[in-house]
């Protein structure tokens, strides 16, 4: 077992007077094969304590709701985080996010919701990758890094697997982009699942960073952004618990890429903290 640090209080090395207007993120949960009443609340603490950003939620509609009244005016937001992996949106709502995004609105996917819509053309286009749901090569190919670069790998089989939880190390594979400059080439991951074998349409991707599954014996996109119509997609499949997201590193990836799919820029710096190729860094913003 590696060695982990917790923080009581991380101090992200951030310009708050920078910022004359807090960015305006919404939330969207309410069904997930995972436990999303523990892990948006880390997500909305996470971004609301750097100071930078008002967080609201978007809970799907419960039993007995009406669910074809369900949608929300993205509009109004700076970035749109789905934290969700269920029912299909209504048919509005689904029009309503591709036309936001489409037009310059950020999208943020993290973990789970990387699983929906397998066929919402358009979300799949947005998200480049996902798992589960009966993708297949069907839905497009695998992405995988090979000799020191990216390759597109169309080989039958299906999309989305896992082995045990477990630590990992990121490893940046594109030092220059704006969410990854400054950070580290190599961290350790706090305990979380490490998502293999995603496929799509993996149009207009960039993978920032990787990380290898013993499962698959592949280098797996672990962080990636994606350029839809005007906007910007943010896009890691890391965040399996709270646990897992209270990792700095993935608090950090998820300050600066939720930044940049709103505003195309990134003004945090990297923590003075963070971890490193061997050694854990916790930090519980929720406390």
């Amino acid at each position: 077992m590696k060695p982990i640090i917790t923080l009581t209080f991380l101090a992200l090395a951030i310009t708050v007077a920078q910022a004359s207007e807090k960015l305006s993120i919404l939330i969207i949960d309410g069904q997930n094969n995972h436990n999303w009443r523990a892990t948006s609340p880390v997500i909305k603490a996470g971004l609301e304590e750097t100071g930078r950003y008002k967080v609201e939620v978007s809970t799907s509609p419960q039993k007995g709701e009406n669910w074809e009244d369900w949608n929300p005016d993205f509009s109004k937001y700076d970035a749109v985080l789905s934290n969700y992996n269920g029912k299909l949106w209504p048919e509005k709502m689904q029009r309503n996010l591709e036309n936001y995004v489409n037009e310059g609105g950020g999208f943020v996917v993290v973990h789970a919701a990387n699983n929906a819509f397998t066929n919402w053309k358009e979300y799949n286009r947005m998200i480049a990758v996902g798992g589960w749901g009966g993708r297949s090569e069907k839905h497009g190919p695998y992405i995988r890094w090979k000799y020191g670069k990216f390759i597109l790998d169309h080989t039958k089989g299906r999309g989305g697997s896992h082995g045990p939880q477990h630590e990992f190390v990121v490893n940046t594979r594109n030092a220059d982009h704006p969410i990854t400059k400054g950070l580290p080439k190599n961290w350790l991951h706090c305990k979380d699942e490490l998502y293999d074998s995603l496929r799509g349409p993996a149009e207009n991707v960039t993978v920032l960073a990787t990380a290898y599954s013993p499962k698959s014996k592949e280098h797996e996109p672990i962080v990636m952004v994606i350029d839809y119509g005007k906007g910007r997609v943010f896009h890691t499949p890391m965040g399996h618990a709270d646990y897992s997201m209270k990792c700095v590193g993935f608090l950090t990836y998820l300050d600066r890429g939720t930044e940049w799919a709103a505003t195309g820029k990134v003004t945090t710096k990297v923590p003075k903290e963070f971890p490193s190729i061997d050694k854990i860094l916790a930090h519980d913003p929720t406390k």
